[in-house]
């Protein structure tokens, strides 16, 4: 994801497209985690998992703070949701009905090392969350209309906080990374560039 990040920052004209060259490289303000001391535009340092859930209960609360009327969405996957952080922070929003916080989960089934059933099971995510008193709405991960609806549909509801478990599958439309731990973070070779791009053409 963080290529995808930098590369909208750079078209925002946060840093020169020039920079997106150095990529991960030492001494690059573009690493393989977002650094909001190095990076200009990233507002929040990433890369321990767990922490997103967290600060967005904190900006959801500041909002209720300060009266404002924004919403706050934050995107998990599933493998992240194995840090206890999550949970401490699903409870704390589910006890002060943060009503402004939507939680868009990427169920599908893979982290770095492996299918996270394998891993720590996590098993139905929709019940657990509805267990942590979230209002909980399905959508297949890979269709803009279904995430747009359950999207809408999670902003109108009432009362506490939403979740979204958008259902996917790692490296869809990829034959060769479907669904592989493998290629989680692993860099592209052109001649595997080329073979998924061609994939991804015949696929739409």
């Amino acid at each position: 994801a963080a290529p995808a990040l930098y590369i909208t920052l750079a078209k925002k004209g946060f840093f020169p497209e020039e920079e997106l060259k150095t990529l991960r490289r030492t001494g690059s303000i573009l690493q393989g985690h977002p650094d909001m001391r190095k990076t200009p535009g990233v507002e929040m340092s990433t890369g321990s998992l767990g922490m997103g859930t967290s600060v967005g209960v904190g900006m959801a609360l500041a909002a209720r703070l300060a009266a404002k009327d924004y919403r706050v969405y934050v995107l998990v996957g599933d493998g992240e949701l194995q840090e206890g952080q999550n949970w401490e922070a699903f409870m704390a929003a589910s006890k002060w009905k943060l009503s402004n916080l939507i939680v868009i989960i990427d169920r599908n089934y893979v982290q770095l090392d492996g299918p996270t059933e394998e891993i720590m099971p996590l098993t139905d995510v929709v019940a657990r969350m509805r267990g942590f008193g979230w209002d909980v709405r399905e959508c297949d991960g890979h269709d803009c209309e279904s995430v747009y609806e359950a999207l809408c549909s999670a902003r109108g509801a009432r009362g506490g906080p939403r979740a979204v478990v958008a259902n996917t599958v790692k490296g869809k439309g990829v034959s060769f990374m479907e669904g592989l731990a493998a290629w989680h973070g692993k860099r592209i070779e052109p001649e595997h560039y080329e073979t998924a791009r061609r994939e991804l053409r015949e696929g739409c």
